[in-house]
């Protein structure tokens, strides 16, 4: 058997997430059934991250196995894409990997970016690639919450109730937050991720950035492990899953 890791670019809108469900488009479920097609074999894709309905990616990775070996690794990105790029997928790369590599479970890092487009204006060109938010945020107090949720907390407050991590402790190793015409981004670093753990994280430091909650307000309700006292989690539109390190 030779196995290959994918690296995909995607728009989330039209799909019900990463992973294949019973019912609905799925980003996996594309791939995987392409893929298949082109190999003229079954075959089953693992991607590091089970990212959400809407959200999207500028590089999720995927890993697969198959019988024959992939002689012309371009000739097989472009006949994939050829069928990919009407739905807003696109496959970047392909890299022949050894047998001990695992898309989920081999990653070090995972980088996340969230975009707020923070203006009055509905945005048009970016309509769904962004949390329009029209009431105007502020930076400085936004970062210093930021701060906070670097290092190895009990991520509990931020967690989804459906969540199936073994444990709510993680390490955050950082959060960055910048702002270029109008837009907000803040990148997330951590090794893994609680489900709905960044969403639910912006969700909190917009409170901060509205001025509806208190620098001191954000720190007990990220100490208290309580999710019910948790902001709304930030809309799935703004989430790009934007790169796995191994």
């Amino acid at each position: 058997m030779f196995r290959y890791q994918i690296l995909i670019e995607y728009v989330g809108t039209n799909f019900r997430g990463w992973q294949i469900q019973t019912k609905g488009k799925t980003i996996q479920g594309l791939l995987q059934d392409k893929i298949s097609k082109l190999l003229k074999e079954k075959v089953m894709l693992f991607g590091a991250g089970r990212l959400d309905k809407g959200v999207h990616a500028i590089e999720q990775s995927a890993h697969f196995e198959c019988k024959k070996k992939i002689i012309n690794l371009d000739k097989f990105i472009k006949s994939l894409n050829y069928f990919l790029n009407k739905d807003m997928v696109s496959v970047l790369k392909i890299k022949r990997r050894d047998k001990d590599f695992h898309a989920r479970f081999s990653a070090k890092m995972r980088i996340y970016k969230y975009v707020i487009i923070n203006r009055l204006s509905r945005p048009v060109l970016d309509k769904n690639k962004g949390w329009h938010i029209i009431s105007k945020l502020d930076l400085n107090i936004m970062k210093k919450a930021a701060k906070k949720l670097v290092g190895t907390k009990d991520f509990s407050t931020f967690r989804a109730s459906s969540c199936r991590a073994k444990s709510p402790i993680k390490t955050m190793k950082s959060v960055k937050i910048k702002y270029k015409n109008n837009k907000i981004e803040i990148e997330f670093q951590s090794q893994s991720f609680l489900q709905q753990q960044v969403r639910s994280m912006v969700g909190c430091l917009k409170y901060v950035g509205e001025k509806k909650w208190t620098l001191k307000k954000f720190i007990l309700v990220m100490k208290s492990k309580k999710r019910i006292l948790c902001a709304p989690p930030a809309p799935p539109e703004g989430l790009y899953l934007a790169r796995v390190i191994y």
